[in-house]
């Protein structure tokens, strides 16, 4: 496991240094956060606050990821390949959307539609690839089959091949949008949206090293061996993105020198919905990433309930974070109380996943 140790210590070496050599580029081109008038009047103050770091933590999980398997003579397989196309793909539509926020000096980047399509464009991409590459046992990365903990017998390719494929390619993007509003909701407050990606994938990198040492290619006599293609290509970048998220969160915290705007939001969901769907592990991830699905739930309950009701909120502010702030609590005791919660959730997701390999072993095992 030398390249999963080498992986995170080396993006969150580069993510460390880089984010303030990042920070100086972007002071003095001027590239400031715009900040809107109708949220908490405490974030006026960080007008002008660099954004874009989000190309620091790609970069970073890049780099680390690249030469983790460089140092170690290995060759990145179809998995993480895949992946980190997508957290690219995902971050460069980020990138373009916040250079248009900066430029124009406006909340609004990209028009939604264009913003739709560049995530169209590469969600499909992504999915459709997800499909093919086949290893010896026949294994492809990504699975027609709907996945908790392992693939479940929920199978899209259930009314054939060719409607399996569409219905993957649809499921996929729906993971991948949902993931990536979830990260971009959640960074709403210093350190946020990192502090709990990081806490995802630490978790995701000790679920993927698991599916590595019970992966049927090594031993396909164990019954509840996982049938994952490149459970430890998984691992070294899940140890990649944790590392960059970390080095990233030094400068990232309140109060906040950089902003990973939405190139980072972006590339993060993707990267969230691209290691679950690889790692066959599509509805586990939901538990794992609690923290984002109820940020996401307190918006579309107050977006819900205010259509409902004719105007009238169930919270103060959504999402759940700003909602808090104007009840009087600190920005940072949000963040470290959420933290908690981001935590409690991985500690749960991960100890579900042990216990029901556990649990299904066989007899006298």
């Amino acid at each position: 496991m030398r390249a999963v140790v080498l992986a995170g210590g080396v993006s969150l070496f580069i993510a460390l240094l880089g984010t303030p050599l990042f920070i100086r580029f972007l002071t003095r081109h001027q590239y400031g956060q715009f900040i809107r008038h109708d949220g908490p009047a405490t974030h006026l103050v960080k007008r002008g606050t660099p954004t874009m770091g989000g190309v620091v933590i790609i970069g970073a999980t890049v780099l680390g990821w690249l030469l983790a398997n460089l140092l170690t003579g290995r060759t990145p397989y179809a998995s993480s390949m895949l992946v980190v196309f997508l957290i690219v793909g995902l971050g460069f539509v980020g990138f373009l959307d916040d250079y248009i926020k900066i430029r124009q000096e406006r909340s609004l980047g990209l028009r939604a539609r264009y913003k739709i399509l560049g995530q169209a464009v590469v969600g499909i991409a992504f999915a459709a690839l997800a499909l093919q590459f086949p290893n010896q046992h026949g294994d492809t990365p990504g699975s027609t089959a709907i996945s908790f903990l392992r693939d479940t017998a929920l199978d899209l390719a259930y009314w054939g091949p060719a409607i399996g494929i569409i219905l993957f390619v649809i499921w996929a993007n729906f993971l991948i949008t949902a993931w990536s509003n979830a990260v971009n909701l959640t960074d709403g407050l210093d350190g946020l949206a990192t502090g709990a990606s990081l806490i995802f994938f630490g978790a995701y990198t000790i679920i993927a090293i698991w599916q590595y040492n019970q992966w049927c290619s090594l031993d396909g006599s164990n019954s509840q061996c996982y049938e994952v293609r490149d459970p430890r290509d998984l691992a070294i970048l899940c140890a990649a993105i944790a590392g960059a998220c970390f080095g990233f969160l030094w400068w990232n915290a309140s109060p906040a020198k950089i902003f990973m705007g939405d190139t980072g939001s972006l590339a993060l969901g993707g990267a969230i919905a691209g290691v679950t769907i690889m790692s066959r592990t599509e509805l586990l991830g939901v538990i794992i990433g609690g923290l984002f699905v109820v940020i996401v739930a307190s918006s579309v309950i107050q977006i819900g309930w205010f259509k409902i009701s004719g105007g009238k909120r169930v919270f103060k502010m959504a999402p759940l974070h700003h909602h808090f702030e104007l009840l009087g609590w600190g920005e940072v005791t949000i963040v470290i109380r959420f933290w908690i919660i981001a935590g409690l959730a991985a500690a749960a997701g991960v100890g579900l996943f042990y216990t029901e390999w556990v649990a299904t072993l066989p007899a006298g095992e």
